[in-house]
């Protein structure tokens, strides 16, 4: 049986401790679970780390963050003293190379998890380094690393950075185990074992839900159902195994009960049926967890962090996204079902805000990884289903979802006293809002604060087909629908379009058709994404394959040039020099030495010399 998440209040600091100060006025000799994060520390329910450190406070566990330290000793490491228990490693919300460099592998000169905005507060790779740091300076002490960096890594992936096959981080960081998904679960339960074990260690730690780890086959239940992936030698040796390994992988998230083990040298990376996901009023629970809703105040003197101010008055309806884009880590992190907060706890969470200092009257944003999900169920168990997307090619049957109620939703939070506004920033799923126009109307004329972002990525059906997202004519349903109700509402606001070059299996000729779209609309794009292949998602596998999940052959373009020829495109000026151009990745000038060797940011990948190869393999292994 799953224990609760739900636990008796315990007051709780402020802010989670980051100081030894801090943690002797609470009057501690040492933590029990000491939490290393890439990111500054935002004491806000959206991110993390901290969420995690709350959980784990209201059971009654003595939790200390280490945010950004120094990774060139153990001195911020070893600060606090020796945990009792274990310590957490998380990169942060972002992946640490996607943070650091472009889709050119330029590096980026901003971070805006950090105070000041500014890039260098955290390592390349940071969830091996923070596990090494940790190693070296508390020797035998079990390590869990988790995040979207740990949890997309967990078995042999394909390194966009470096242009090679990786093996699961788990062997690169030595960690003892490795959270995949959302970790509220299997964090509690680990402090849990270990702290009633005996003789606690890493050993402890195995056979939690949700959870990775090295070992053997003899660790899986006799009588456990299990898919057993494409080794490591397998990928290296057949890069059409990536792709399998990648299919079965997803399978096994959105299937929910079997194990899965891959091969890696003599051993096995041992992976858990996924954690069971929290209910409505374990969902509940966590928000009414005391947030400040506030950086650290050790940060107040060095400037602000972009990442707080833009999601501080902001609300989390739901976890989990129904879309699958096939470029997306989402579905993978977080789950394909919809887990939602109940009504009740939303209201109370904004209704709450009034007495926040900063509060002047304005909800950023209600909603989830999807702004239109909220109550989503879907009517079939979640081990009978197989699909790889409830909406794409045609939205499921057995996906239950009420529009009318997600803005009776907004509708009753901007009624609550103080409330002024409430926005629907980004995030609305076109196809699933046009199947109630009469909200979607609404929802145009009082909850958009002048500009909608939405994200069609591409017009050419081929490529949409690659990236499991809605027909082209669903989309401009949406604008039609959207330019009429602005118009008769007499306001001034704008759709801003999320746009991609360089797909898989998008060619030339596909982005001169989004190209041609766009000037027929009188669209000029500032923001256009040239897709980065981040490790784990099926998108990633097309291109190091070249093929489709189904095995049919496409076109992916590799080298720089092919990419920059259809990212300029769209945005002429790319062409020049990638650096100079503000994308959606936010690079905003460039380098000042352009024909700097970039190899030594790339740890391992001695022969990589900043320039593209035309394909994925060896000459040993050039099989198609």
């Amino acid at each position: 049986m799953t224990k609760t998440l739900i636990a008796s209040k315990i007051k709780q600091p402020t802010f989670l401790p980051m100081t030894r100060e801090e943690m002797d006025w609470l009057g501690w000799d040492r933590p029990d679970i000491l939490l290393v994060s890439g990111d500054s520390y935002i004491d806000h329910p959206s991110f993390g780390i901290p969420l995690l450190g709350r959980v784990l406070t209201a059971h009654g566990y003595k939790v200390a963050l280490v945010c950004q330290p120094d990774w060139k000793d153990t001195k911020d490491i070893e600060a606090l003293g020796r945990p009792r228990l274990y310590a957490g490693v998380s990169a942060g919300a972002l992946d640490s190379m996607l943070s650091h460099y472009t889709s050119f592998r330029k590096k980026r000169s901003d971070d805006a998890y950090t105070p000041g905005g500014k890039a260098g507060a955290r390592p390349n790779r940071a969830c091996i380094i923070y596990t090494n740091l940790i190693k070296k300076a508390f020797k035998g002490l079990p390590v869990v690393m988790g995040g979207i960096e740990a949890s997309l890594r967990r078995i042999s992936h394909y390194d966009f950075w470096t242009e090679k096959i990786r093996k699961t981080i788990l062997m690169d960081s030595k960690a003892d185990l490795l959270i995949y998904g959302m970790g509220e679960r299997a964090m509690l339960e680990a402090a849990d074992r270990l702290s009633e074990a005996d003789e606690p260690s890493g050993a402890t730690l195995r056979g939690i839900n949700g959870t990775a780890f090295m070992g053997k086959i003899e660790d899986i239940p006799a009588d456990a159902e299990v898919i057993e992936l494409p080794s490591h030698q397998d990928i290296l040796d057949d890069p059409q195994m990536l792709m399998k390994a990648t299919l079965l992988l997803e399978e096994q998230v959105h299937y929910g009960k079997a194990w899965a083990i891959q091969k890696t040298d003599s051993r096995y990376v041992v992976i858990t049926p996924p954690a069971i996901y929290l209910n409505t009023n374990e969902l509940d629970w966590l928000y009414t967890l005391p947030f400040a809703r506030l950086p650290h105040p050790s940060y107040d003197e060095k400037g602000r962090i972009p990442a707080a101010e833009m999601i501080e008055f902001s609300i989390t309806s739901h976890r989990g996204c129904g879309g699958g884009c096939s470029f997306c880590s989402i579905a993978m992190h977080q789950g394909r079902h919809i887990r939602s907060r109940s009504k009740k706890s939303i209201l109370s969470e904004a209704a709450g805000m009034n007495s926040h200092s900063h509060f002047r009257g304005s909800i950023s944003d209600i909603g989830g990884p999807s702004a239109n999900m909220w109550n989503a169920k879907c009517s079939v168990e979640r081990e009978k289903c197989k699909r790889k997307s409830c909406l794409v090619p045609n939205i499921c049957p057995n996906f239950k979802y009420d529009q009318k109620a997600n803005l009776d939703l907004l509708k009753q939070t901007r009624n609550l006293d103080g409330i002024k506004h409430v926005r629907v920033a980004s995030g609305v799923r076109f196809d699933l809002g046009l199947k109630d126009r009469t909200s979607l109307r609404e929802i145009f004329k009082e909850f958009v604060g002048g500009q909608l972002k939405v994200a069609p990525e591409h017009i050419s059906p081929e490529v949409l087909k690659h990236m499991r997202k809605p027909d082209l004519p669903v989309f401009e349903s949406f604008l039609e629908l959207f330019e009429v109700e602005t118009k008769n509402a007499g306001k001034n606001q704008y759709v801003i379009p999320y746009l991609m070059s360089a797909f898989p299996g998008c060619t030339d000729a596909d982005m001169r058709m989004l190209a041609d779209w766009l000037k027929a609309k009188g669209w000029s794009p500032k923001q256009v994404q040239c897709f980065i292949p981040t490790p784990g998602t099926v998108a990633t596998a097309m291109y190091y394959t070249g093929t489709t999940p189904d095995g049919e052959r496409i076109f992916v373009a590799k080298t720089d040039a092919q990419r920059l020829k259809q990212h300029g495109i769209l945005i002429p000026d790319a062409t020049r020099d990638p650096r100079s151009i503000r994308y959606k990745d936010k690079q905003t000038k460039p380098e000042k030495n352009t024909k700097k060797d970039i190899s030594k940011d790339f740890k391992g990948n001695k022969k990589f010399k900043g320039k593209s190869k035309t394909e994925p393999f060896s000459k040993k292994n050039k099989k198609r």
